[in-house]
C-alpha cells in the first residue's frame, strides 16, 4: 500500500478523498502508569521451553525456548504462538517469575493463524500472587504506546518499549533456509537475507548459534564443509546468499493483518504479550525482521473467539478438560489485502470501487484478492489468483476479519461468492470446508521416517492437494518433504494405502518406491527400499494426538499377523531381558526421542554409503548356502571399510559343480561363487604390476591394470572432530593410478590371485582452526592382515559369538598392543642419539623401510599404559629387532602359543637417550566392537571405544559411560546433555560401565530431579540436572544389542503402561 503522502494527494477526486489511518489518540499514560501496568503483567508472563519430540508437519524436531502469557488464572489457560504450541508431538514447561517450574499441555493450536494455549493445573504455582492479563483487541491502534514483555534473547524476563504504528500489515513471510550446503557462512549473512524475516544471531566459525525463525529462538549448529581463505564480509553474504538458493517453506500466517512495531525484538520472545499502559494484551507477538528493528503482532479477535469455546468447554466438564471443538471453515484460497490503486489495475470497475467504499468504514483503503488455490480444493478451478472479492452471501467483503466469521459460521454450508476478474463480473458456489479435517493429527513412524497426510499449511506452500502421503522426517531412503506416489507396484494416494502395502511385505523384500518432490514435481524419482532383518527401529506404529490430554497415543500400525510383524515378534523373543513391548496395547507409553540410530550411528560415526565389492573366500562346511554378513560395527559404522563380506562355505572342487551350485543371499537373489585364490607370498614390491577388479557403481564387472608404487605405506589417519574409528598401526599399498573414491574391490596378480583388498578409508581433512571437511580415499590392504582372522573363523575360533543371518558364529579372539605407533625414518632417529649399533641392527633387518617404529600413545585402559610413553623408540622384541607393523603382530600371534609370559612382551626401548627393557602386557580383543548400547533419554550410550580410548584419556571416577551421540527433540537436547562426554555418576552413584549405569537409573522414581554428573574429552567436569517425569516419559533405557534385536529395560521405568506426551 501506498504511503499516506501519496494517497492524499491533490490528484484525488473530493468525494474519495478520506484519512488513510484511524487518527492518533491522546497517550495521558505516566511513568507510574507503566509501572504499575508491568507490575501486574510481568508475573502472569511465562517462559516456556518446549521440545518438539518428531518432526510434524511445518516444525522439525528440536528444543526451543519462547513465551507465553495467562489469560485465564482459575482454567488454568496460557496464550502463546502456534509454532510455539507445534502442530505435532510436544514436551512444554513454563517457568514463572519465581522460578516456579511446571508442566504444560497444549489444547488448541490453529490451523491457520499463529496462537495456541496450553493449559496447566493453577493448583500448582504456590508461591507466586499473579493475576490473569485481559484481551483487549479493540484497544489497539496507530499511536499506541506499547510494551512487549517477554523472554527476549533468553534474558527471562525484558520489557522492549515500542509505538504501534501499522493495523494492517500483511502477513510476515518467513523462510527456512538449508544450511546444508553452504561452505561458507560468516555473521553478514543477517545483511542479506533482505525482507525473508529470518534472523541469524552470534553466528561464528564451525559454533553453536541462535537461528531465530518465526520470532522463536532455536539452537542450531553451523558447520563447514570447506575454507578456503578470509574474505571481506561482504564476500561471504554474497558467496553465502549463492549457495542459499534451495531453502524450503516452513509455517506461514495467512488470511489475516498483522500489526508492526519497531520495538525490536528477538529470539525468544514469541507469544510475548504486547500491552498497553492499563495492563491489557492489545495484540500478540509473533516475529520479528532482522533487517530492522521491525516486529510483527498478531491482532486478538480470533483469539478472543477461541478462548471463549475454550472457557464454554472446560465449565461443560468439572473434574477434567475434554476437547473443545472451535468451527473454523476454509476454502483453500488465499487472499491479500491490496490497495484500491492495484485493484484498478487488476480490472477493478469504478462503480464496484465506489460501491465497496459507501459500505466500509472511511479508513478502508483496498478489497481482498486471491493470491492463490490449492489443488483439489473447493476453490480449485473455481477462483484464480487476481479475482477481486466483492461480496460473500451478499455481503461486501473487504477485511479478513469479516471473511473468517462467515467462513467458521458455515462449516459445510454451501456460500456465494460475488468477483470481479478482469473486469467482468463473476459469481461462484463454494462449499465450505473443515479447516480442521484438511490439519493432521497423527502419523505413521517406520524406519525412522515420519510420515503423514500433507497438510492444509504444506499444501499451500507446494501447491499439491492437502491428504497427500508426506515425508517430514526422512527415512528408509526418501528424503524430507517428499510425497509418496507408488509403493511395491501400487499407486499410493493417501496413508492408509501405504500401511496397506506395508502389511503385505515380509522381511528380506526388496520393492520400489515412487515419490515426487516440490522442488521437482513434474518428474518421479524412484528408490529400493530393502525390508532388512536389522532391528535399528520399531516396527511401524501409528501416533494420533489425544485433544482430550493434550498427549499422543501409540499403536502398531500393521497387524499382528502380518509377515513384517510376525517374523519380528518370533525373533524378539529370543534372548530379551525385561523386555517391554511397545505399542502391543492401544495406550503405552510413547518414546521421547528419535529412533535414528540407524543413521547416527555408534562411535562417533554417521552413515556413509560406498560402493564396495567382496571375494568369495574358502568355502566348507555349512548346510543353508551362502552367508552374506553386513560388517556392522567395526568397519562400517566407524568410517572404515564400507562392505558386505560374503563368506560361502560349501567347498565346491570341480567347474562343473561350481556351475551347479546356485547359492541365495539373504536378499533372495541367485548367485553363483567360486573359491578365489589367495597369495600372500611372495609380497607386492614396488614396480609390480596388480589388476583392480571390482564392481562399477552400475554394478559391471571391471578390470584395470596399474603398478604399484609403494607396497608399504604407513597410514596416518588424524583423529576427527568427534572420536571415530581411524585405522591404526596399519600398512596399506598405494598404486601410480587414481581410481576414485568410490571404486573398490580387489587386487589381483597376473594369474588372478588376491594380493590385497582395495578399500575405503575415511579421514578429515581440515582447514584453518574450527574448520573441516570429511574425506574418502582407497588404498590396498595387504591379504595377509584379512587372512591371519579368516584363517580363525574357518579353524574354529574361540571367541564370543556373532549373530549373522540367524547362525551364531564364534569370532576369534585376537592379542594386540594397544599402543598407537608411527615409522621414523633412521637418519631422523640418529639425530635423537639412537647409536650405530642399533641403526646396522634395524637395516639388517629390513633395508627396505629404513625405519623404526616409535610411540604416538597408548589407548587409555590398556595394559601397555604408563609403561610407554610418547617418543618412545621401539627397536626389539624378545631381543629380535622390529622396523614394521607386521613384526609386532606376529609377536603378539605368538604369545598365544606359549603362556609362560603371561600375555607380555619383552620390549627394548629407547628413551631419552637410553635403552630401557620392559615387560608390557597385552590386550586380547574379540573383534566385535561395540556390540551394546543405550538409549537414555535420547542420548546413545556405550563404553569408551577405541577410538575414544586412542585420545589417551579417561576419567578418573570408574571410566563412565560415553556419550556418543544425542537426538534433536529430546530430553537431553532439552537439557543440554550433548555427546563427546562420560556420565560418571547418576544421583552421586557411580556409573563405572553399561551395567551399573541401568542398575542406577532403575532406582529413579516419578517427580525426582536427576543429578548427571559428566566429565568432558577435555577433561572438565560438570553437574547437570534433569527432570524425572522428562525421563520417565522419554524412554525405558533401550538396549540395543548388535546381535539381537532392540530391548527395553531399566532407565526411568514405563509408568503404569499408560499413554505419554511425546
Amino acid at each position: 500500500m501506498g504511503d499516506s503522502s501519496e494517497r492524499s494527494g491533490s490528484g484525488m477526486k473530493d468525494d474519495l478523498s478520506m484519512e488513510i489511518d484511524p487518527p492518533f489518540k491522546e497517550n495521558l499514560a505516566t511513568a507510574e502508569d507503566w509501572r504499575k501496568a508491568l507490575q501486574k503483567v510481568v508475573p502472569a508472563v511465562v517462559v516456556l521451553r518446549t521440545t518438539a519430540c518428531r518432526a510434524f508437519d511445518t516444525e522439525s524436531a528440536g528444543a526451543s525456548y519462547a513465551t507465553g502469557f495467562v489469560v485465564d488464572k482459575s482454567r488454568g489457560i496460557i496464550l502463546t504462538n502456534r509454532h510455539v504450541t507445534k502442530p505435532g508431538p510436544v514436551v512444554a514447561e513454563a517457568m514463572f517469575v519465581n522460578r516456579e517450574e511446571i508442566p504444560v499441555y497444549p489444547i488448541y493450536r490453529d490451523p491457520v493463524h499463529d496462537f495456541g494455549f496450553f493449559r496447566y493445573d493453577p493448583a500448582a504455582i504456590q508461591f507466586l500472587s499473579y493475576e490473569e492479563i485481559p484481551l483487549a483487541p479493540d484497544a489497539a491502534c496507530v499511536g499506541l504506546e506499547i510494551r512487549v514483555v517477554g523472554n527476549d534473547s533468553g534474558e527471562k524476563v525484558s520489557i522492549l518499549a515500542g509505538t504501534l504504528a501499522r493495523l494492517d500489515r500483511d502477513a510476515p513471510y518467513y523462510k527456512k533456509y538449508a544450511l546444508h550446503h553452504i561452505s561458507l557462512f560468516y555473521i553478514a549473512l543477517k545483511y542479506c537475507v533482505g525482507s525473508s524475516e529470518v534472523m541469524y544471531e552470534k553466528i561464528e566459525w564451525n559454533c553453536k548459534c541462535n537461528i531465530v525463525i518465526n520470532g522463536e529462538n532455536r539452537m542450531a549448529t553451523v558447520r563447514f564443509l570447506a575454507f578456503e581463505k578470509l574474505f571481506s564480509p561482504q564476500t561471504h553474504a554474497q558467496r553465502a546468499t549463492n549457495r542459499m538458493s534451495t531453502y524450503w517453506d516452513g509455517y506461514n500466517d495467512f488470511n489475516t493483518f498483522y500489526m508492526q512495531a519497531a520495538s525490536g525484538t528477538k529470539g525468544g520472545s514469541s507469544g510475548s504479550p504486547v500491552i498497553d499502559w492499563q495492563g491489557r494484551a492489545v495484540a500478540l507477538n509473533a516475529g520479528s525482521k532482522s533487517s530492522s528493528a521491525s516486529a510483527f503482532f498478531l491482532p486478538l479477535e480470533r483469539v478472543v473467539r477461541a478462548l471463549t469455546f475454550l472457557q464454554k468447554g472446560r465449565d461443560s466438564f468439572q473434574d477434567k478438560w475434554e476437547a473443545v471443538t472451535i468451527p473454523r471453515g476454509t476454502l483453500q484460497a488465499t487472499f491479500l489485502h491490496k490497495g484500491f490503486d492495484e485493484t484498478r489495475r487488476l480490472g477493478l470497475r469504478s462503480e464496484i470501487e465506489q460501491l465497496v467504499r459507501h459500505a466500509s468504514p472511511l479508513s478502508e483503503t483496498g478489497m481482498l484478492v486471491v493470491d492463490s488455490v490449492v489443488p483439489g480444493g473447493p476453490a480449485h478451478k473455481q477462483l484464480e489468483p487476481g479475482d477481486v472479492l466483492v461480496r460473500m452471501n451478499r455481503e461486501v467483503i473487504s477485511q479478513f476479519l469479516k471473511m473468517e466469521n462467515l467462513l467458521d459460521d458455515s462449516v459445510g454450508q454451501n456460500v456465494e461468492l460475488e468477483l470481479e476478474r478482469g473486469g467482468r463480473p463473476l459469481t461462484v458456489q463454494l462449499t465450505v470446508q473443515d479447516l480442521h479435517s484438511i490439519t493432521p493429527h497423527y502419523f505413521l513412524e517406520v524406519s525412522g521416517a515420519v510420515i503423514h497426510p500433507l497438510s492444509y499449511q504444506q499444501a499451500r506452500n507446494f501447491r499439491f492437494q492437502c491428504g497427500l502421503v508426506y515425508v517430514s522426517e526422512p527415512g528408509a531412503g526418501v528424503p524430507r518433504h517428499a510425497i509418496i506416489k507408488k509403493f511395491a507396484g501400487e499407486a499410493i494416494s493417501q496413508l492408509e494405502d501405504l500401511i496397506s502395502v506395508l502389511s503385505k511385505l515380509s522381511r528380506g523384500a526388496r520393492v520400489p518406491m515412487e515419490y515426487i518432490s516440490y522442488m521437482d514435481r513434474h518428474r518421479r524419482k524412484s528408490v529400493l527400499v530393502t525390508v532388512d532383518r536389522h532391528e535399528w527401529y520399531a516396527s511401524p506404529q501409528i501416533y494420533t494426538r489425544d485433544d482430550n490430554s493434550g498427549l499422543w497415543i501409540i499403536k502398531q500400525a500393521l497387524p499382528l499377523d502380518c509377515p513384517l510383524i510376525s517374523f519380528g515378534t518370533k525373533n524378539i523373543k529370543q534372548g530379551l531381558i525385561n523386555h517391554v513391548v511397545l505399542g502391543t496395547t492401544d495406550n503405552c507409553l510413547v518414546e521421547h526421542v528419535h529412533g535414528d540410530l540407524g543413521k547416527q550411528l555408534v562411535n562417533g560415526v554417521s552413515s556413509t554409503k560406498t560402493s564396495s565389492s567382496t571375494k568369495p573366500h574358502d568355502q566348507a562346511e555349512s548346510d543353508s548356502g551362502t552367508k552374506k554378513r553386513r560388517v556392522g560395527e567395526e568397519l562400517s559404522t566407524d568410517g572404515s571399510m564400507l562392505a558386505d563380506y560374503t563368506l560361502n562355505e560349501p567347498k565346491i572342487e570341480s567347474q562343473e559343480d561350481r556351475e551347479d551350485a546356485a547359492v541365495t543371499d539373504h536378499y533372495g537373489t541367485a548367485a553363483i561363487f567360486g573359491n578365489a585364490s589367495v597369495a600372500e607370498q611372495p609380497a607386492l614390491r614396488r614396480g609390480d604390476s596388480v589388476y583392480l577388479v571390482g564392481l562399477s557403481r552400475s554394478l559391471q564387472a571391471t578390470s584395470r591394470k596399474s603398478v604399484v608404487t609403494n607396497p608399504c605405506a604407513a597410514l596416518n589417519i588424524s583423529s576427527a572432530d568427534s572420536p571415530r574409528y581411524r585405522a591404526i598401526n596399519m600398512e596399506v599399498i598405494e598404486l601410480d593410478t587414481d581410481f576414485g573414491s568410490t571404486f573398490s574391490g580387489v587386487l589381483t596378480d597376473e594369474n588372478g590371485r588376491v594380493k590385497a583388498i582395495w578399500g575405503s578409508f575415511s579421514t578429515q581433512l581440515k582447514y584453518g582452526c574450527n574448520t573441516s571437511e570429511d574425506h574418502q580415499f582407497v588404498r590396498g590392504i595387504p591379504i595377509y592382515t584379512i587372512s591371519l582372522i579368516l584363517k580363525k573363523i574357518l579353524s574354529g575360533a574361540k571367541g564370543p559369538s556373532l549373530l549373522i543371518n540367524g547362525i551364531k558364529r564364534p569370532m576369534p579372539l585376537v592379542r594386540i598392543l594397544e599402543v598407537e605407533l608411527y615409522p621414523t625414518l633412521l637418519s631422523k632417529a640418529r639425530s635423537f642419539g639412537l647409536s650405530d649399533h642399533w641403526i646396522q641392527a634395524l637395516v639388517k633387518k629390513d633395508p627396505v623401510r629404513r625405519q623404526v617404529l616409535c610411540v604416538k600413545g597408548c589407548l587409555a585402559g590398556s595394559k601397555a599404559e604408563n609403561l610407554l610413553a610418547q617418543g618412545d623408540m621401539v627397536l626389539a622384541i624378545n631381543k629380535k629387532p622390529i622396523t614394521c607393523f607386521r613384526d609386532i603382530e606376529d609377536a603378539c600371534q605368538a604369545l598365544d602359543q606359549y603362556d609362560a609370559t603371561e600375555g607380555k612382551l619383552g620390549l627394548t626401548i629407547f628413551r631419552q637417550g637410553h635403552e630401557i627393557d620392559l615387560l608390557v602386557g597385552t590386550d586380547v580383543r574379540d573383534g566385535n566392537g561395540t556390540t551394546r548400547v543405550i538409549n537414555w533419554c535420547g542420548c546413545f550410550l556405550q563404553d569408551s571405544h577405541p577410538a575414544v580410548r586412542t585420545l589417551g584419556f579417561l576419567p578418573d571416577e570408574g571410566h563412565g559411560v560415553y556419550v556418543t551421540r544425542w537426538s534433536h527433540g529430546s530430553p537431553v537436547h532439552r537439557y543440554g546433555l550433548y555427546a563427546l562426554q562420560w556420565i560418571v555418576e547418576v544421583n552421586g552413584k557411580p556409573t563405572p560401565d553399561l551395567n551399573a549405569f541401568v542398575d542406577v537409573t532403575k532406582e529413579i522414581e516419578n517427580g525426582e530431579f536427576v543429578r548427571v554428573k559428566t566429565v568432558h574429552l577435555n577433561g572438565k567436569p560438570r553437574v547437570q540436572a534433569c527432570n524425572a517425569p522428562d525421563i520417565g516419559l522419554g524412554i525405558a533405557a533401550s538396549i540395543v544389542s548388535m546381535e539381537t534385536v532392540s530391548t527395553i529395560m531399566g532407565g526411568g521405568k514405563v509408568y503404569r503402561q499408560r499413554a505419554y506426551s511425546v
